[in-house]
This record gives C-alpha cells, sequence and structure tokens, in this order.
C-alpha cells in the first residue's frame, strides 16, 4: 500500500464529525507506529534499561 493510499484510509476510517485536528492527530500516530515498526525491522532498538537512563537524564 502506498502512502497516499494509507492516508486516505486513514481519513476516511474516521467520522463524518471529525476536526482537522483530530485527522491530523490520527495520521501522525500512524506514521509514527510505521516509523516504530521499521525502525525494529532494522534491529535499531534499545532496552528497557536503556531508555529508563535516558528518561531519568532529562528529568535532571
Amino acid at each position: 500500500m502506498t502512502t497516499k493510499e494509507k492516508i486516505k484510509e486513514i481519513i476516511e476510517e474516521q467520522p463524518e464529525d471529525a476536526t482537522y485536528e483530530e485527522i491530523v492527530r490520527e495520521l501522525a500516530f500512524a506514521g509514527m507506529v510505521d516509523r516504530g515498526l521499521k525502525d525494529a525491522r532494522q534491529g535499531r532498538l534499545i532496552s528497557n534499561e536503556d531508555m529508563g537512563k535516558r528518561i531519568r537524564l532529562w528529568q535532571k
């Protein structure tokens, strides 16, 4: 499925009264999921422990 087809599908799945912001949010979410899955397939992962360390650094 092409990107354009996927975008059309996501838009069509939204309720008729969906706002512009809601549709954009859904499109952004789908893009983030796709990017995350691509990263996972390519082995670009970090452990939960490493992520915890990063979060603690951000909180300082």
